[in-house]
């Protein structure tokens, strides 16, 4: 038996010995989304339940025999298949550590001094706390009435501005799952000066259904090196725990942003992980199904029960509660469910991360449950 052969067989029998599990029962158990036995079903980080695709999961055994030599050939190879998947060139693409690094990467290069940061709020908080070591002004905006980025609002808030404005847009947005119309960004991108930088987030893009209003801002980077567009392998291809995603950026803007990257800017197995997701022809529209499922599931008890929820794009959903939140959680955790936390000002809403179909089933009936206690 050859050495590769050999460590591969037998890396999967012992991790499968140790956990005492055969092969079919860990699979059930990944798929489920539980580690163990008798552990809450976890729909609380916006985690894809149905972890990695098949083709990433061997690609990770597989990568085990080189996981002593440093990944310079892997991470050419990703690079070039994410520059393929966009039509942009490899000059284009900056790795991560997910696409948190990516964004922390970009407020350091734009945060210098004078510089404001504007961003709605609630919304993804990373990239504020990004900006505090460089003690940036930062402004936080509440959201339009529909869930929106109040573009207006923000565009107030540059005219006030004596030097350069960073503007964060998480779109669709967290927590609320909302998008705002990509129209009013475009024109906004196509108007403002240079010194208006856009980081546009785009972590939960695949799972946005087709609309007339929303698409993603990609076409910018060719010619605005203001625009950085972010993505990420932690949502729709299951890879959180592996961390991986990446910036798309003017040629100028990326080689400011490989300036502050990490000699080696992801880990040998996420690279195997991230190529063999990235080549799987069904396992992005397979996700993606699946959450739509979840998610009709989800919303067609919600209406029944007239909780009321924001539309979501994603893969949770934003809805209300009624009564404390903390004991509703509590409640939910001993029912075998983990969710949501607070996002201020939003806090008589609940934000769900989705599970898999039959786990919202589980779910659903819980909340039905507790509805008829009168707890929410």
């Amino acid at each position: 038996m050859k050495r590769r052969t050999f460590l591969r067989g037998g890396l999967a029998a012992g991790l499968l010995s140790a956990s005492g599990c055969s092969v079919p029962r860990a699979m059930s158990q990944a798929l489920n989304g539980n580690g163990h036995d008798g552990d809450p079903i976890k729909l609380m980080y916006n985690e894809n339940p149905l972890g990695l695709c098949e083709a990433a999961r061997q690609a990770v055994i597989d990568g085990i025999v080189d996981a002593n030599r440093y990944p310079d050939v892997p991470t050419k190879a990703l690079v070039e298949a994410i520059a393929r998947k966009h039509g942009v060139n490899t000059s284009n693409i900056v790795l991560g550590n997910g696409s948190t690094e990516a964004l922390q990467m970009a407020v350091q290069v734009f945060g210098q001094e004078g510089v404001r940061f504007i961003q709605a709020v609630p919304t993804y908080e990373d990239v504020t706390r990004y900006a505090v070591p460089y003690d940036l002004e930062i402004v936080r905006l509440p959201l339009t009435s529909t869930h929106a980025h109040d573009i207006q609002r923000m565009k107030e808030e540059v005219a006030k501005s004596s030097g350069p404005s960073v503007i964060y847009f998480c779109q669709p947005n967290n927590p609320t799952g909302t998008i705002t119309p990509s129209k009013d960004i475009d024109d906004w991108i196509s108007s403002a000066g240079e010194d208006v930088c856009f980081l546009m987030d785009e972590a939960y893009y695949e799972y946005a259904e087709p609309a007339a209003d929303y698409h993603t801002a990609l076409p910018w980077i060719e010619t605005h090196p203001n625009v950085v567009v972010f993505r990420t392998f932690s949502k729709v291809y299951g890879m959180a725990g592996l961390r991986l995603g990446y910036a798309v950026a003017h040629p100028d803007t990326a080689v400011k942003l490989t300036e502050l990257q990490l000699a080696i800017p992801a880990n040998h197995l996420a690279l195997m992980a991230g190529m063999a997701s990235l080549k799987d022809p069904n396992f992005l529209a397979h996700s993606v199904a699946m959450n739509t499922a979840a998610r009709k599931i989800l919303l067609s008890t919600l209406d029944e029960l007239e909780l009321a929820h924001l539309p979501s794009h994603t893969n949770f959903v934003m809805h209300r509660i009624r009564g404390d939140q903390d004991l509703y959680r509590s409640r939910m955790l001993e029912a075998g469910f983990m969710v949501g936390r607070n996002f201020p000002p939003m806090l008589e809403y609940s934000r769900l991360s989705l599970g898999t179909p039959e786990q919202m089933e589980q779910f659903v009936e819980t909340l039905r449950a507790f509805r008829s206690k009168d707890w929410v």
